[in-house]
């Protein structure tokens, strides 16, 4: 039985052709980043009416760009995002950003989606993305990561420094219950658009071939 580690796939950004040298190449790696990371600002600003509450698109921005750019430049995008956001420039949800948004309970969901990219760019490496049902069962696992690390932040942030006396939970039912519906439906979206992106690249392929 072979325990070699499965064999990466393109993913969309890979299909972007890629410049001789590597100072061209790392220029279209970085701009690649930093276009995934403004993808994320804008659709941090988007809020849809969803029972039980509203969401933004920043957890389905976060899906597709980790599993159009891969996992390392995914990650670097969310990554860039959390920095720019610090910074002080208005990327995060509601064009707000400062240092001063370590301090808020939701800031953990922030750091989780640094590596929700990266694990929906996992997924699309073992080509996951080019199926919907697969796609939607990656998309789920990595849209559930950013709660691993924003609940236990919001618990630290709500109890520890401001005090509170909040239980597990209560802390569920801020953070996590109202939630679960919209990251559901987000993650379908992105089950949806990547397969119809591949679909696409692969009926412009077989024009060319003809």
């Amino acid at each position: 039985m072979s325990l070699a580690a499965p064999v990466r796939r393109p993913v969309l950004a890979d299909l972007i052709a890629r410049p001789t040298g590597r100072a061209r190449a790392f220029a279209l790696d970085a701009a690649l980043v930093v276009t995934g990371a403004a993808f994320v600002a804008a659709l941090a600003q988007l809020e849809v009416p969803l029972w039980p509450v509203p969401v933004t698109g920043q957890t389905l921005g976060v899906v597709v760009v980790g599993a159009a750019l891969g996992a390392r430049r995914g990650a670097a995008a969310l990554t860039t995002y959390l920095l720019a956001g610090l910074a002080g420039l208005p990327v995060f949800a509601g064009f707000t950003g400062s240092i001063a948004a370590v301090a808020k309970p939701s800031f953990g969901f922030i750091i989780g989606f640094i590596v929700a990219a990266f694990v929906a760019g996992w997924f699309a490496e073992r080509a996951w993305d080019r199926r919907p049902v697969l796609a939607f069962a990656g998309f789920v696992l990595a849209s559930a990561i950013p709660f691993v690390f924003g609940i236990p932040y919001m618990a630290f942030i709500l109890n520890v420094v401001g005090g509170g006396t909040f239980g597990v939970s209560e802390i569920l039912a801020f953070g996590l219950w109202p939630f679960v519906v919209g990251g559901l439906v987000k993650a379908a979206i992105a089950a949806l658009l990547i397969p119809a992106a591949w679909a696409a690249v692969r009926a412009v392929d077989r024009t060319k071939k003809r």
